[in-house]
């Protein structure tokens, strides 16, 4: 399996891909990139203006893995679709939680 993320000490660093306005809030897997790199594929129905799409993007991950939303920031790519996400927390049990999110 494909991961879209790296494990640290006290945290994940997972890659996403958002699309905006998508119609509806939602986790669509993982794929990779032109140069090979996984990311996690996701959707909200939110605009791109004024950080609204990556707030519902950081509610959507939260309540999806079940941490709070104050553990989950954008650490790169705030204006872009391609998207570096740090959740804080243990990371072998995010890892597992995010596995299963994807999982076919």
């Amino acid at each position: 399996m494909i991961r879209p993320y790296k494990a640290f000490a006290d945290h994940l660093r997972l890659a996403v891909r958002l699309t905006p306005n998508g119609g509806r809030d939602a986790i669509d897997g993982v794929e990779l990139n032109a140069e090979g790199e996984a990311h996690l594929k996701a959707r909200v129905s939110c605009v791109p203006e004024k950080g609204k799409a990556n707030k519902a993007l950081v509610a959507l991950l939260a309540k999806a893995l079940g941490v709070p939303k104050s553990s989950v920031s954008v650490v790169s790519g705030d204006t872009a679709r391609q998207k570096i996400l740090r959740i804080d927390g243990d990371p072998e049990d995010l890892a597992n939680r995010i596995d299963g999110l994807v999982a076919d």
